[in-house]
Parts: structure tokens; sequence; C-alpha cells
């Protein structure tokens, strides 16, 4: 999911994280492999947010997606894998009033 900087704002709220800014160096190469997202980086690796719940439910979540993982201590090189879900949901906004 590419997030708008209000859902940035709300993810980060509830999930301990950076995000990557649209014009880091990194974004162009990682939107190649994973799609167009919004990146995030924490402790474990590199994020994203997937949609979660059904399209009618009155508010808008998103799991956390994990991505790669760090190869090294420094936190300076990340190693890709499938997507894991990791059972985190941010919750985006209400879509019903």
């Amino acid at each position: 999911m590419k997030l708008n900087p209000t859902e940035v704002k709300q993810t980060l709220s509830q999930f301990q994280a950076e995000v990557l800014a649209d014009n880091h160096p990194a974004v162009a190469q990682l939107n190649n492999l994973f799609g167009e997202h919004t990146f995030f980086l924490d402790g474990g690796g590199l994020k994203v947010l997937e949609p979660a719940g059904e399209p009618e439910m009155e508010t808008r979540t998103g799991e956390v997606v994990s991505l790669a993982d760090w190869s090294d201590a420094t936190l300076t090189s990340l190693k890709p894998h499938e997507p894991e879900m990791t059972g985190v949901v941010v919750v985006l906004d209400s879509t019903k009033h």
C-alpha cells in the first residue's frame, strides 16, 4: 500500500519504525522489487502495509508485512525473503460515518 502523510502518521503512532522518504535513494529499487509501497524500517528489517479486513468494514486497516531482514549487526544491509505477515494490524481511518 502506498500511504498518504496522514496514514503514515497513524501507522507510526501504532508501529515503532521509521518511514523511508519517497526521495530516499533506495525507494526506486524497492519499488522495482516489491511494487509501489510506503516502506518502513524497524529493528527487524523492511516492512510494508497490506490491506487487512473486509472492504465493507467501517474502519480501514493494514497488516504489517515483513519483506527483508537485517543481514548484519549494524543494520546496514537487508536480505529479502518471501513476504511474511507479522500479525500486527494498524488502524488507518474510519471510512464510514
